[in-house]
């Protein structure tokens, strides 16, 4: 299934994973690696991207990709900073923009036969974001279109000794507001890689499944569930491939949502999963008393959870490998080249050596909207599939101030109200079809401020309780998300219901924060 791959050189762009699921969305498999991380063999690469950056090629701390590994051998397409790099790196030169760039642009056509450019209309739209421009291309390049600011917004290289292309865009085809963005990363993908588009969710369950036999054999697994789509998706491949070898795991720390411990059980019981579930949450709550700061909390949860699995894994005599649910967006991050970390993550870690699990993750190249089309061609529960993605650490980070039970139950009876409406409401979808509003969002929940009190009027007294915030947001991998413009009569609805009826809470919010600036979570 892999005989076949697009190399992404990641430079540092908060885009580069947008690439990297553009570039699957034509049914090609793909590989981002840091700039740096060039592989020795490259022999089932079929071309080269090189991302955007937030560095100007004349930054003393510049990524410098290694083009003398693949200029020549392979087809080669540079982004915003990749087409910098390269023409600079080709004796072009970059200057410093007058006018710095940033938004939409018009493309103007200089060439419009360029395989790079086919089915790009005139004046199509691109997004720019740069500081630095093109000022001279190297020899042997040409310039194949151009906006009213920047003369070689796209380019190619015209040898004709058998050499592989170059070709470079200063504007980012990615991004939705380019609108024919994707049409030039298929022309470069098909059309001049020679792609022949075989990565599929079909492809992937029966090469993934029969891989997993192959590796695992008569062995053990074990794997920590979470009742999120990911886990839930690897624990059912992995139960195809080995059946009761799997030993599932489902740790309730007390966090998750109303009455969700129990649901999820049945949920994973009806797949026919070898499952064992541990209520651990009067562990976990004594732990978080009197605890404020977000960071400690998913520290302190992390700590418990490995604990609380660990004493659990121990009594699957024999096993030797640990399973989990890693997507790819969390190994990406994992190796981002910054070496800075926006937030601890909180996949299954730590187990003790002398368990000696080896480490099981068949869901390692896939990214969100990927795994769920892998676990509708399993056949498996819509609940589960189309279920939004919840925290590791559960209402812990959308609790603002101390995690105690009532606080909890504060906030689990709102999410609840939330949720339940979410699903309840009808709209229709851009075929003209009734869905759940549920189906429309990417991610929603619920916020307590529980460090906050607002004044209130219940009755005739005045109260001071709590707020609550909603959020809801809009997204196809959770790298931007934009805040979803639910209707305003069900937003009115859910706040009357929810001060109505959850003791301890008199205010409601509504987030319109979108990602960036914001973040999902509040925490």
């Amino acid at each position: 299934m892999r005989a076949e791959k697009i190399l992404i050189l990641d430079c540092g762009s908060q885009t580069t994973q947008l690439i990297g699921r553009r570039v699957r969305e034509t049914g090609t498999f793909c590989e981002i690696i840091p700039c740096n991380k060039y592989p020795d063999d490259d022999s089932d690469a079929i071309g080269v991207i090189i991302s955007g950056s937030p560095f100007s090629v004349h930054d003393k701390d510049a990524f410098q990709p290694p083009l003398e590994r693949f200029l020549g051998r392979k087809p080669v397409l540079g982004i915003c900073y990749g087409s910098q790099y390269l023409s600079q790196a080709l004796g072009g030169s970059v200057a410093r923009a007058e006018i710095r760039e940033y938004g939409r642009a018009l493309l103007s056509l200089k060439d419009a036969g360029s395989p790079l450019l086919r089915g790009i209309d005139e004046g199509s739209q691109v997004w720019m974001s740069h500081g630095d421009t093109i000022v001279s291309l190297p020899a042997n390049f040409r310039c194949i279109a151009s906006t009213a600011d920047v003369l070689n917004a796209a380019f190619e290289s015209e040898h004709s000794d058998g050499r592989a292309p170059i070709y470079g865009v200063q504007f980012h085809p990615e991004v939705f507001h380019s609108t024919q963005g994707m049409q030039l990363l298929r022309n470069f993908v098909v059309d001049i890689c020679g792609s022949s588009c075989s990565w599929s969710p079909a492809s992937f369950v029966e090469s993934t499944i029969a891989q997993l036999k192959r590796e695992l054999g008569d062995d053990k697994v074990i794997l920590g569930l979470s009742g999120g789509v990911d886990s839930s998706v690897a624990a059912v491949l992995l139960n195809r491939a080995i059946g009761k070898n799997l030993n599932c795991i489902f740790v309730n720390h007390g966090l998750l949502r109303k009455d969700e411990y129990g649901q999820v059980l049945a949920d994973y019981r009806s797949l026919g999963l070898n499952i064992r579930g541990v209520d651990a949450s009067d562990r976990f709550f004594a732990d978080l008393a009197g605890v404020t700061d977000p960071e400690q909390k998913r520290k302190i949860l992390g700590r418990d959870f490995v604990e609380v699995f660990n004493e659990e894994a121990t009594r699957v005599e024999g096993a030797k490998w640990l399973a989990q649910g890693t997507i790819y967006p969390d190994r990406i991050e994992s190796l981002n080249i910054s070496g800075k970390v926006i937030k601890s993550h909180h996949n299954v870690g730590g187990l003790p050596e002398k368990m000696q699990l080896k480490l099981c993750e068949p869901l390692k190249w896939l990214f969100k909207d990927e795994v769920r089309a892998v676990g509708m061609q399993l056949g498996m529960p819509v609940q589960l599939i189309k279920r939004h993605p919840f925290p590791g650490p559960g209402l812990a980070v959308r609790i603002i101030g101390e995690v105690t039970p009532e606080n909890v139950r504060i906030l689990q009876d709102a999410d609840d109200i939330f949720i339940r409406s979410l699903r309840e409401y009808m709209v229709k979808d851009s075929a003209g079809a009734s869905v759940p509003l549920y189906d429309c969002v990417w991610q929603a929940g619920a916020v307590l401020l529980a460090s906050v009190r607002s004044v209130g009027v219940m009755g005739d007294e005045r109260s001071y309780e709590h707020p609550v915030a909603l959020r809801a947001v809009c997204s196809t991998d959770a790298m931007t998300a934009d805040w979803a413009d639910l209707p305003h009569d069900f937003l009115a609805k859910v706040s009357n219901e929810i001060i109505n009826k959850v003791r301890g809470v008199n205010r409601v919010c509504y987030d319109i924060s979108s990602k960036p600036p914001a973040t999902i979570e509040w925490e």
